[in-house]
């Protein structure tokens, strides 16, 4: 792996600035296995968003609304919007190509609308929760970008043959998806508790039923299938660690 790769990793999957200076067919490959460690950066400004606005006495679900505002700030909303094309285009009758295209559509209709505000909601509910715990949000935000690692495993096709999909649709070795998630599970169980491990595990298993559901619906991934695919792991750890 090169650093090009992480640099795009960071310029794709965040608002830092950190353009590579070769973008090619290798270099977007490796963007998305560095993908959990920039979901690890994401969550450390989320982070600190939590335990400073706690620390400055706000209301717990006025700190968690707050993050989340942050963690979409930090990803120019890019994750949100997937998961909005994606239930907008799971909710359309007809073959894929009528799917894809409302997806490609960009307007937000009353499926993607009830998503968001679910899954947001959720997020911040839980966050408010962990107000004690942020580094959590750190290892919730890893897990939904080791998200895009699984949703891009071998074997999986792009749902057409243009966009971010038909890069990286494929590219991930079963090797390196198994590495991270192990790696996110042991995180899990040792730093935080076993709820969130469980959750870890659970996030997973929903993504590989999604994953399998989106290449029966779409044919395939797209890149908002992955920002859909990252926010639900994301959602799912964060709902498992308010167990604890």
């Amino acid at each position: 792996m090169t650093l090009d790769g992480l640099r795009l990793s960071v310029s794709w999957l965040s608002v830092l600035p950190i353009p590579a200076r070769r973008v090619d067919d290798a270099t977007c490959r490796q963007a998305i296995a560095f993908a959990p460690l920039v979901g690890a950066l994401v969550g450390g400004s989320g982070a600190l968003a939590l335990w400073g606005l706690t620390g400055l006495g706000a209301p717990p679900l006025l700190a968690g609304l707050l993050t989340v505002a942050v963690l979409v700030l930090v990803t120019r909303g890019m994750h949100v919007d997937g998961l909005a094309d994606s239930v907008d285009g799971l909710g359309c009758y007809g073959p894929p190509e009528r799917a894809l295209s409302v997806m490609r559509d960009g307007g937000a209709g009353p499926f993607a609308v009830v998503a968001l505000i679910l899954v947001l909601g959720i997020q911040a509910v839980s966050l408010a929760e962990l107000s004690a715990n942020p580094l959590v949000v750190v290892l919730a935000c890893a897990v939904g970008r080791a998200g895009f690692v699984l949703c891009c495993r071998r074997g999986v096709p792009p749902a057409r043959p243009e966009g971010m999909g038909a890069l990286v649709a494929g590219s991930q070795p079963t090797w390196l998806v198994a590495a991270w998630w192990l790696a996110l599970f042991a995180v899990a169980a040792i730093a935080v508790d076993w709820h969130t491990a469980i959750a870890v595990a659970a996030a997973a298993a929903l993504l590989l039923a999604f994953t399998h559901h989106v290449r029966r619906r779409f044919g395939g991934i797209t890149g908002d299938v992955l920002g859909a695919a990252s926010e639900l792991a994301t959602t799912v750890v964060l709902i498992g660690a308010t167990f604890a």
